[in-house]
């Protein structure tokens, strides 16, 4: 934004465009968290980078490593055997919506279409045969009607895949399902807005957000990045936790299929855990 007044400006985007991956690692800065008056900020760039490459799904593993249960703020007993992945539609709802604001009244549009519905609902029961063949659709039917399309499609494409076991869960119960029994998930799906928080609030069941990857991925070169955002207070001072930054390069080889590899990596964070 210094330097040319764009977070993501086109040479960049072109970049993004013609490579395998991006290796993203983090954006944010206090001075434009505390500019309310700002009209460019960083964050805008990682939304623009998101639709420009159409990355509608953001898959977030959630998990716990058995030295660091501990640090949880949760019961070891929860979630000691915590693993699940949170997929969460990252190029519609209110985020991408229309917006308005003015001195008396804004307003922003959660909108949201049948075929963005259905290709983030695919990945997800995709996901679920992978792992333990249980879905959770987490929505606010009961009040949204952008929710209630969301689980009038997710019933229509559950016939599709038999050997899932699919229920549906309102957003306020799922967040305290989450911290009373989190090993009740598998793979959990829900729309960007509820997605952002219900994956920061999984972040605490593994004791911290420094430890958890992420991938981003849909109609073009898929993102790897860690959940956490910038953290400028650190620089220097070498007390920045790089692992949730290792682990996504774990997920950017087993996105290529290079297991191998990412489970090299897996293990030598672990190692490095248990030291």
């Amino acid at each position: 934004i210094d330097k040319v007044g764009d977070p993501f400006p086109e040479a960049t985007f072109q970049a993004c465009k013609n490579a395998d991956a991006v290796l993203f690692s983090a954006v944010g800065d206090p001075k434009f968290d505390n500019d309310p008056t700002a009209k460019v900020r960083p964050e805008q760039g990682l939304l623009a980078m998101r639709k420009k490459l159409g990355l509608f799904a953001n898959i977030r593993p959630v998990q716990t490593f058995k030295c660091l249960v501990h640090k949880s703020p949760l019961r070891a007993e929860l979630v000691e055997n915590a693993d699940f992945i949170c997929i969460r539609e990252l190029t519609g709802g209110m985020y991408f919506g229309e917006k308005y604001q003015d001195n008396d009244k804004a307003y922003d549009t959660n909108m949201y279409t049948r075929p963005e519905i259905e290709r983030i609902l695919k990945v997800a029961f995709e996901y679920a045969m992978k792992r333990r063949k249980h879905l959770t659709v987490v929505d606010k039917a009961n009040v949204l009607a952008s929710s209630r399309l969301w689980r009038q499609i997710a019933q229509e494409m559950a016939p599709q895949y038999p050997e899932v076991t699919t229920d549906y869960m309102f957003v306020d119960n799922a967040a305290m399902k989450m911290l009373q029994d989190p090993c009740f998930f598998d793979v959990m799906v829900t729309e960007n807005t509820f997605g952002d928080i219900l994956t920061d609030e999984g972040s605490v069941i593994s004791g911290s957000m420094g430890l958890l990857p992420s991938a981003s991925t849909g109609e073009s070169t898929p993102v790897f990045e860690p959940i956490h955002g910038s953290w400028p207070q650190a620089k220097g001072l070498n007390i920045a936790n790089p692992l949730a930054q290792i682990l996504s390069v774990a997920m950017l080889f087993e996105y290529f299929d290079l297991k191998e590899e990412g489970t090299l990596i897996r293990e030598a964070v672990d190692a490095s855990l248990d030291e």
